[in-house]
């Protein structure tokens, strides 16, 4: 199951002395109630790479044009009302809607 993001995670995504891609989507996916493990089906990654990203690691080129536009599709969609998830069921549903199929996740997330 899920878990929600540490404080000290939240903290980091919070300060914004250091700008990174990587943090802009961390701090997205907090502000929307998005799970880490659901949001790396999107965008075709490990949990443990989305976990990279939102502190500061480096997103290679061929997948930055991807979380600029999942980014921008969210904060829309936040500004609409349709985020944050109230729920994880209703997360996976957004998610699962956002690339047309339902969220699987694998064994090891």
């Amino acid at each position: 199951m899920p878990q929600t993001y540490s404080a000290r995670l939240r903290e980091f995504l919070e300060d914004t002395t250091v700008y990174r891609l990587g943090k802009d989507l961390g701090a997205v996916c907090v502000k929307a109630n998005l799970p880490a493990s659901y949001v790396a089906v999107v965008l075709d990654v490990s949990r443990i790479t989305i976990h990279s990203w939102f502190r500061g690691g480096t997103i290679r080129p061929r997948k930055r044009e991807k979380v600029e536009t999942f980014i921008k599709l969210v904060e829309e969609d936040m500004e609409k009302g349709l985020l944050p998830a109230k729920s994880l069921r209703d997360a996976k549903a957004y998610l699962g809607d956002m690339i047309g199929r339902p969220i699987t996740l694998k064994k090891s997330d």
